[in-house]
C-alpha cells in the first residue's frame, strides 16, 4: 500500500512520499490562484465534487480532491480545509469567517510524531447547517442535519440533528 493510500484508509502515513508533496504543491498554487483571481475553475478543478458554491477569500486547503460541496454552499473569508481525510458538505451549508476543519491527526507517541507520521479520519456535515464565525471542526466528526454551531465553537464529537450546539468543546443546548 503506497502513502496516499494509507492516508486515504486512515492509517499511518508520511505525507512528504509518493506524490502527496506534489499533491500539496498543487492545491496551494489552485488556492492561489483562486484567491488571487476569483475564478471558481481553480476551485472546481481542485475539489471532487462541486455545485453551485461560493466561496471568498482566501481559502485554503491541503489536497482539495478529498472536499466534496453539495448545492448551496457558502463560506465567508478565511476558510481552511486540511482535508488528508474526506470532507463531505451537503446541501444548504453555510460557514462563517475563520473556520477550520481539520481531518489530520498526529500520533501522542512522541517517537512516531516526530517521525513525521500522522493519519486522518473524515469529516461529514449534513445538510442545512450553519457554522458561525471561527468554528473549529477536528477529525472523525459527523454533523448531523439542520444544525447550528455557535460561533467559537470547537467540535470534537458527533453533534446530532436538529440542534444548535455551542462552545469549547462544542455541546448541544437546544432541540430545534
Amino acid at each position: 500500500m503506497n502513502e496516499k493510500e494509507k492516508m486515504l484508509s486512515g492509517e499511518l502515513y508520511n505525507p512528504n512520499l509518493d506524490g502527496l508533496l506534489e499533491d500539496r504543491i498543487r492545491a496551494k498554487e489552485l488556492c492561489r490562484k483562486y484567491n488571487a483571481e476569483l475564478d471558481k475553475k481553480y476551485l472546481k478543478e481542485l475539489f471532487a465534487k462541486t455545485e453551485d458554491f461560493q466561496i471568498e477569500p482566501n481559502f485554503f486547503c491541503d489536497y482539495g480532491y478529498n472536499i466534496e460541496l453539495g448545492k448551496n454552499f457558502y463560506s465567508n473569508h478565511n476558510l481552511v480545509i486540511l482535508d488528508c481525510a474526506k470532507v463531505t458538505f451537503g446541501e444548504n451549508v453555510f460557514i462563517g469567517p475563520n473556520c477550520g476543519f481539520y481531518t489530520a491527526e498526529h500520533p501522542l507517541d512522541a517517537e512516531t510524531r516526530n517521525a513525521g507520521l500522522e493519519y486522518a479520519k473524515p469529516i461529514k456535515v449534513g445538510n442545512n447547517v450553519w457554522f458561525g464565525g471561527n468554528v473549529t471542526v477536528v477529525s472523525g466528526v459527523t454533523i448531523g442535519d439542520n444544525v447550528v454551531i455557535g460561533a467559537g465553537s470547537v467540535v470534537v464529537k458527533d453533534i446530532p440533528s436538529n440542534v444548535v450546539a455551542v462552545g469549547n468543546p462544542c455541546r448541544v443546548i437546544k432541540q430545534l
